[in-house]
């Protein structure tokens, strides 16, 4: 078995010092190489400098699937920190949708030695790659598997970090790679200024919309008109839900049809994480 290991940073393999946890180097490279069974060939790639995870952006995501790539055929072991990784899932599961791969994230809540959530995380990754008849996106975490794809944080605390929102399967991309775009989300509050939207939309590339429940908006002319002339000249705005789990339903309710009418898209059960991700690689 030919297994890639992707250190890119995180919690996972940080050491405590002065001014708080900071990545270090050898830590995790050490525990997956000790947890491959005999005849296991590891190859590894360590990001440098290592990250924290609030840096991670498009271009680590270009880094990532160039490694991936270099590999053809070998499982891939991806560590990363624990703030951005559903936005690493869901970059990688749109990329590398149509391709025969087989990856699986794993982070972890404290670092290696500060109790066994780490270690634990690092083994039930290492089991899942071991396993045949599965190719994909996948998450190692809290004696979980999940959809990489659909990845959400909801918990900054406690070793269950993570849930998996299902997703619609992915198109193959327009492209693979990620250029640069500025992209944004942006929720809607009750009394949401028309101006404070018109301002940021004349600052973006394209954005990602989080709409009230099932999919409505505020019955305001003044922000529906912003909406509709951002559209009218080509900007994508993409809308998904407030909530966690269920999506946009469109024609539920009469308050969601102005988005529709204003030509904003359906993000149907996308997070918002993979609805960014649409936006930036279906272009």
């Amino acid at each position: 078995m030919d297994l890639v290991l992707i250190h890119t940073g995180g919690t996972i393999g940080m050491v405590p010092s002065n001014h708080g946890l900071v990545p270090a180097r050898g830590r995790v490279e050490a525990a997956v190489a000790e947890m491959l069974p005999a005849g296991a060939h590891l190859t590894t790639h360590v990001f440098d400098p290592l990250l924290d995870s609030s840096n991670v952006g498009p271009d680590h995501w270009n880094q990532m699937l160039d490694l991936i790539d270099a590999h053809p055929g070998a499982s891939v072991l991806l560590t990363h920190g624990t703030d951005t990784m559903s936005f690493t899932g869901a970059a990688l599961a749109a990329a590398l949708a149509g391709q025969e791969v087989r990856v699986v994230l794993c982070g972890a809540m404290a670092p290696l030695g500060a109790g066994e959530g780490a270690r634990a995380n690092l083994n039930l990754a290492v089991t899942t790659l071991l396993q045949p008849g599965w190719t994909g996106i996948k998450c190692a975490f809290a004696s979980k598997v999940l959809d990489g794809g659909g990845l959400v944080k909801h918990d900054t605390r406690g070793d269950d970090a993570f849930r998996a929102v299902p997703q619609d399967d992915l198109p193959v991309p327009g492209a693979r790679r990620f250029k640069p775009r500025n992209l944004a989300m942006l929720s809607l509050t009750p009394g949401f200024s028309a101006a404070a939207l018109r301002a940021m939309l004349e600052e973006v590339d394209g954005l990602v919309l989080r709409v009230f429940g099932a999919g409505t908006v505020m019955d305001d002319p003044d922000v529906l008109s912003v909406l509709e002339d951002a559209c009218a000249r080509g900007l994508r705005i993409r809308a998904v839900s407030q909530c966690e789990s269920g999506g946009l339903i469109p024609g539920h309710y009469a308050a969601g049809q102005p988005l529709w009418d204003a030509g904003v898209e359906n993000g149907a059960r996308e997070t918002p994480e993979a609805a960014l991700i649409r936006l930036w690689l279906d272009t």
